[in-house]
């Protein structure tokens, strides 16, 4: 007889926004809250495959505070995009230890979109650091991935976040963590800002039909900030752990009433 509920956990897009995602998995290991299962989309994809790779969450949170602009921008001459990724994928590559997907524990899937097809794919083997950085490539911003005959962008243009994926993994209890945050003002906005602006606005509307099937929802972010900046790193961890520590109290009572 299964003793306990199988935990997962769907770590939602948002950039730099989704370095919350650390703080979350830090208060759940604190109170020794087990993972079973974690989906992830963009920067939720490779906070899920770091945790699976095996790094501690104290690792993570040294890494995502000395993590840089320098460290993924490759500015590329390309129709496709303004970043080429390179950069960010050799990051990943070395982060991942040349890992694979099917090699992750918890088990981690990571979620990209047929940028052809217009779909959700659901990546659960191969590359660790190609995987990721399709799920990473926001349309416009980064040149798109060729993984497996498909042209692949950011995850979150289909699910924002992945809680389908991660029950149908196998999880009785899913915990989804929502790093999105809309601002309702723009003014003279940029070309990238603009962007940005419609992603959110698709996040948005697509979490609406999708968020209710989790059982626990996290919103760690309190404020506007750009995907893309990294100046705030400790604050979004810290973030994090306090929206978790205050679903504490529900997630106790859902994992002591199950059956």
């Amino acid at each position: 007889m299964q003793r306990r509920p199988k935990i997962g956990l769907a770590l939602g897009s948002g950039g730099a926004r989704g370095f919350a995602h650390i703080g979350v998995l830090k208060t759940l290991v604190e109170e020794q809250i087990p993972i079973d299962f974690i989906a992830g989309s963009s920067m939720g994809a490779l906070v899920a495959t770091m945790y699976g790779t095996g790094h501690t969450v104290e690792t993570m949170e040294t890494f995502a505070k000395l993590f840089k602009r320098k460290d993924y921008i490759d500015f590329t001459v390309s129709k496709q995009g303004l970043i080429a990724g390179k950069k960010i994928e050799t990051l990943i590559r070395m982060l991942a230890k040349n890992g694979y997907l099917e090699a992750l524990d918890p088990p981690v899937c990571v979620v990209a979109t047929d940028l052809n097809a217009g779909e959700r794919v659901i990546l659960k083997s191969g590359d660790v650091a190609r995987a990721v950085r399709a799920s990473m490539s926001i349309p416009g911003i980064f040149v798109p991935v060729m993984m497996n005959g498909r042209l692949l962008v950011d995850g979150g243009v289909v699910e924002r976040v992945p809680v389908s994926v991660v029950r149908d993994m196998g999880a009785d209890v899913v915990i989804a963590v929502d790093v999105s945050f809309f601002r309702s003002t723009l003014s003279s906005p940029s070309v990238y800002e603009i962007l940005m602006q419609t992603m959110d606005i698709m996040g948005r509307e697509l979490a609406r039909g999708q968020i209710h099937l989790g059982d626990i929802h996290i919103r760690p972010i309190l404020k506007h900030s750009a995907p893309l900046d990294f100046s705030q790193t400790s604050q979004l961890i810290e973030q994090g752990a306090e929206a978790c520590r205050a679903e504490l109290p529900m997630i106790k009572a859902l994992l002591k009433e199950w059956r």
